[in-house]
């Protein structure tokens, strides 16, 4: 007789391993849905729903109530809400899309110029990579009261257009992604230095330019303390800060419960829509790099 080992049949050991793997995937999968799942039904409720209903069921003391929640939602303080998710989506949009940019040149320059100081001062972008950016948020409040961009949107918007994580990711992608070969052929043709960047290189590193360009975006949309330490008016809040500062409120008035969760709800939408058009790009971007 021939063992599972020489048939090429997976024997019990190997079994049990891959029902282990499964089983964990499945219940890291159950936490991560569970509360998105809480979030979808908990948005179809009233407060009282919300405080004392099933908290995976539609319904709440007075039926399904979503169109009811999203009507308020638009509706208070002016439609407040709206420019909350304007604030948001250009602070994440426009930032996640320039630092994208500025990683990319930067990888780029790291990877295929050869400059004085050059791994030193790489060297110095690594250590940025260490540094938490609550320890820095001191400090940039105080430059940006030197220079009166406090309470502005330009007090959030410059500090995230710089991703030292996103520099040494782009100089992996590009030493990847793009030959020396194509471009030497592109100078030989006339092309300048700008030329063959914008042209040749930004183009062949694309999938690094995204996967950049997703994780800064999501690291914009959900940043709290930032804006917190930057802005007192109201009106340049991002949803981070004003849901923040309507759950702040719920404890004295529980009318605030519908809004601050149907709110959640909706900013939940842009990652995921992000991520779904992006997906092809960023997959071959991760895979590149996990070889790399």
């Amino acid at each position: 007789m021939t063992s599972p080992a020489t048939s090429g049949a997976p024997g019990p050991g190997r079994w049990f391993s891959r029902a282990a793997v499964n089983g964990i995937l499945l219940l890291s999968a159950l936490y991560t849905l569970f509360p998105l799942l809480w979030l979808v039904t908990a948005a179809t409720k009233d407060t009282g729903g919300l405080l004392t209903g099933d908290a995976f069921s539609f319904e709440g003391t007075k039926g399904f109530d979503l169109g009811h929640n999203l009507s308020e939602l638009v509706a208070y303080n002016d439609g407040v809400y709206l420019r909350w998710y304007l604030n948001s989506l250009l602070y994440a949009g426009g930032g996640a899309l320039v630092c994208a940019l500025i990683s990319v040149a930067a990888g780029y320059a790291f990877d295929k110029y050869d400059f004085r100081g050059k791994e030193k001062l790489f060297a110095v972008v690594l250590l940025g990579v260490l540094v938490p950016s609550t320890a820095l948020a001191l400090p940039m409040y105080l430059l940006a009261s030197r220079t009166g961009l406090v309470n502005t949107y330009w007090s959030v918007l410059v500090p995230v257009l710089v991703n030292p994580f996103g520099v040494y990711l782009s100089r992996v992608f590009s030493a990847s992604h793009i030959p020396d070969e194509a471009l030497e052929a592109a100078r030989i043709d006339g092309a300048g230095e700008l030329r063959a960047f914008w042209s040749i290189g930004l183009r062949m590193v694309m999938p690094g330019f995204v996967t950049v360009f997703l994780f800064q975006f999501t690291a914009i949309w959900n940043n709290f303390f930032l804006p917190l330490v930057m802005l007192s008016d109201q009106k340049l809040f991002p949803l981070s800060l004003g849901l923040y500062a309507w759950n702040s409120n719920t404890h004295a008035e529980p009318s605030f419960y519908p809004l601050v969760v149907t709110g959640s709800l909706l900013a939940v939408l842009p990652l995921v829509i992000a991520f779904v058009a992006l997906q092809r790009h960023w997959k071959a971007g991760l895979t590149a790099g996990s070889v790399k």
